[in-house]
């Protein structure tokens, strides 16, 4: 029953100061009382951070803004209400077609539809230009709460059995909301805009797909639109040309043109590495192996296959088998049938490494590392080139160390994969520290110690860099066996990549039993700290051929040079080129076919070498060469050994530019 004694609550704006409203007050009606443009510019209003419609009644005091279009939290708004104008559109135009669900997505939203044929390219003009018309319409959203009889039986008689579904999936203690547009409604959460007009006309249809009711391949097969939507048209087309961007960088399309990978049907999610592409990958591991060493890491190994016994202990076979490939050994008159496992995770395997041995406090930290062969059973839909595999690599290092040692380890860490983001050219660098969820293991004060030691560490990160790299706090988001920081780089066309971690582990230790002697002679539990930097080496490549566009560092790249000759009568004094620049270090081919140089120079510039040396007969007597630079038009003439010189130093990785002592 609803509240019918008058009652004030008060409202605290952002500037801090403080007035009395009638409880009952919607939002609108306060933008209202502040200021008629305020009133016409509101879409949403916020109390505690939490947006509400504007047609909700204040009810309770709290700390309130109001939100227009121009407010980064409108965004999500007027994609949310894309989506349900999209649905309108799609069932006006193509009568019969049942909705289901509609979210908002990273940079855009999509909606899911049951028709029996699915949607064509074809289709998204003509239900883009109805959702203009529909946004033109300027139809206001309106809310109502239905029981849940009520919204079985209207759902029932329209032949939406998705909602029916959705309906009886909703707990009880929720209230069941319907939101409507004009004549249209649907089953919704919220919040909303107050009104179809304020979604604007900056928005596109991107694509149609298939997708599984509930993503579950035993369901049916539903038709999905997806789209995106912007606060004004210049963000829009920056966004569309981001995408245009990211379509020339395509891993997938490089990998081809460069000679580096493949994938097939035979091995699904699982990579090709061909000769390019595995130099480029076994430098990426040089690279590391340097760096690990520099930082006091052990480099070990542990076994690809383990009985399901140690994953039972670890917990992954609780919550994780389900993706773990898994293999049944059948008995024998020596052996019972046992059920073994593929390593979805290296940190059991190294818990058993650090207990294998007494280990005393005056040994800690240990720090283990691996470049551990991980298999993950992801659904084929998910496979994304090297972004998204079933096998990879993973960087993964565990350092076991006291209470006392956690926070100086967490700097080393931060600083390790900082610089080498830095290597490889990144600079955008977010480092997020995520708390305590609800579910967790791990006493209070373990945690209070854990996270009051991670909040100091990201302080000093963001103070150390001079503000160059932002620092953030995302509340209820760790791990459940520890708090964790998420490193976040941004690449060259702005995208945001998750790829370094850093977790504090109070559950594995624990599970297996893993101690330490301390200064008293008694046994204590380690904090285990797992780490990685790359993440996947795969994903991590994957991420470094599309921010570069392939054309990778001299030091990086996987050949570094070609020798192309213009005539046969060139080619003996090519070969000698060539002997000298790989005696120097250097990746180094040569193309002495029967071919114009001009169609060899634009060969090699697809395949992205960074650099062509161009020699004729006049090079040969002169002992020179021609240095063409890949994406250059300019040729420059140096002396051979100057050209070698050169060379050998851009070709230097950076780190071993760096004094010993990192």
């Amino acid at each position: 029953m609803s509240e019918t004694v008058a009652k004030t609550v008060s409202m605290q704006f952002p500037d801090g100061s403080k007035r009395e409203y009638d409880a009952a007050m919607t939002g609108a009606e306060l933008a209202e009382s502040i200021s008629k443009s305020l009133a016409k510019k509101a879409v949403a209003y916020a109390v505690d951070g939490v947006v509400r419609d504007l047609s909700d009644p204040l009810q309770h005091p709290g700390t309130i803004e109001i939100l227009t279009r121009e407010d980064p939290r409108a965004l999500e708004l007027i994609r949310h209400d894309c989506a349900h104008v999209l649905a309108e559109a799609v069932q006006e135009l193509f009568p019969g077609t049942q909705v289901t669900i509609g979210p908002v997505i990273e940079n855009g939203f999509y909606y899911d539809f049951a028709k029996n044929e699915p949607f064509t390219p074809d289709d998204l003009p003509v239900i883009e230009k109805k959702m203009r018309e529909i946004i033109a319409r300027n139809k206001p959203f309106t809310k109502e709460i239905w029981s849940r009889e009520k919204a079985r039986k209207i759902f029932a008689e329209k032949g939406e059995t998705y909602k029916v579904e959705l309906v009886d999936a909703i707990p009880d203690s929720q209230d069941l909301k319907i939101y409507a547009q004009g004549d249209w409604y649907d089953l919704c959460r919220g919040p909303h805009m107050a009104s179809t007009g304020q979604i604007g006309n900056s928005f596109k249809l991107m694509k149609v797909a298939g997708a599984y009711w509930r993503g579950d391949s035993n369901n049916p097969m539903l038709s999905r639109i997806y789209g995106t939507a912007f606060t004004n048209d210049a963000d829009l087309q920056s966004y569309l040309h981001m995408l245009e961007e990211a379509e020339k960088r395509d891993h997938r399309r490089l990998g081809r043109e460069m000679d580096l990978f493949h994938f097939q049907e035979e091995g699904p999610g699982v990579v090709f590495w061909h000769p390019k592409g595995w130099r480029m990958f076994q430098s990426l591991v040089s690279y590391m192996r340097r760096r690990l060493d520099s930082h006091g890491y052990s480099e070990v190994n542990a076994p690809q296959v383990l009985d399901k016994s140690l994953w039972e202990t670890s917990g992954h076979w609780g919550w994780y088998r389900d993706n773990m490939f898994k293999v049944t050994v059948a008995g024998d008159e020596t052996d019972d049938e046992r059920v073994f496992a593929l390593k979805p995770m290296n940190c059991p395997g190294h818990v058993q490494i650090f207990k294998h041995g007494l280990k005393s406090y005056r040994d800690l930290p240990v720090k283990l590392a691996e470049f551990g062969n991980v298999h993950r059973y992801e659904p084929s839909g998910a496979l994304h080139g090297l972004m998204r595999v079933r096998g990879f690599t993973q960087d993964d290092a565990h350092i076991f160390c006291t209470d006392e040692q956690m926070e100086a380890e967490c700097l080393r860490i931060n600083d390790l994969i900082l610089t080498t983001y830095a290597d490889f050219g990144f600079q955008g660098i977010t480092v997020k520290l995520s708390t305590r969820p609800d579910k967790r293991v791990g006493s209070d004060e373990l945690w209070d110690r854990a996270e009051e030691v991670m909040s100091k560490v990201l302080k000093t990160i963001e103070e150390q860099s001079g503000g160059t790299i932002k620092t953030a706090i995302n509340p209820g988001e760790g791990a459940f066996y520890g708090p964790k920081f998420e490193y976040v780089l941004r690449d060259a066309i702005g995208r945001d990549w998750q790829c370094g971690t850093t977790q504090v582990d109070f559950n594995l230790p624990e599970r297996f039993g893993a101690f330490y002697i301390d200064s008293t002679s008694e046994k204590k539990q380690p904090v285990m700290i797992h780490r990685a930097i790359c993440g996947s080496m795969e994903r991590f490549l994957g991420i470094l051929i599309e921010n570069y566009a392939g054309h990778m560092p001299l030091w990086f790249a996987p050949v570094q040079v070609v020798v192309a000759t213009i005539t046969s009568e060139a080619d003996e004094y090519g070969k000698q080129v060539a002997k000298e620049l790989k005696a120097a270090g250097l990746q180094v081919i040569t193309d002495f076919r029967n071919e114009k140089i001009n169609y060899k120079v634009r060969e090699h510039s697809l395949q992205k070498v960074p650099v062509i040396l161009v020699c004729g007969m006049r090079e040969a007597e002169e002992r020179s060469v021609n240095m063409r630079r890949l994406g250059s038009q300019n040729q420059t003439s140096l002396s051979l050994d100057e050209a070698i010189r050169q060379l050998a130093e851009e070709a230097t990785p950076p780190d071993l530019l760096r004094p010993a002592a990192e």
